[in-house]
């Protein structure tokens, strides 16, 4: 099973090399991929897959599209 990662702004370091097709486990949820790309939990705002909002214990699916993304500020 393979989803599409991307990391945006602070947390695009994490971004592995094999973000477009990235291996996961049956069952694996955002929290796990999480810990597995070594991000800070605190450091992790929003998640998004397939363009809509979930939280932490989201469930991945094969062929998923995930972003994660920090805290922003500005104005």
């Amino acid at each position: 099973m393979h989803i599409a990662l991307k990391c945006f702004a602070t947390l695009s370091r994490f971004t592995p090399p094999e973000a477009e097709a990235f291996a996961i486990e049956p069952g694996e949820t955002v929290a796990d991929l999480v810990k597995r790309l070594g991000i800070p939990p605190a450091d992790l705002k929003l998640v998004f897959i397939n363009g809509a909002h979930v939280e932490p214990d989201a469930k991945l699916a094969d062929g998923d599209r995930v972003g994660l993304f920090p805290a922003v500020g500005g104005g």
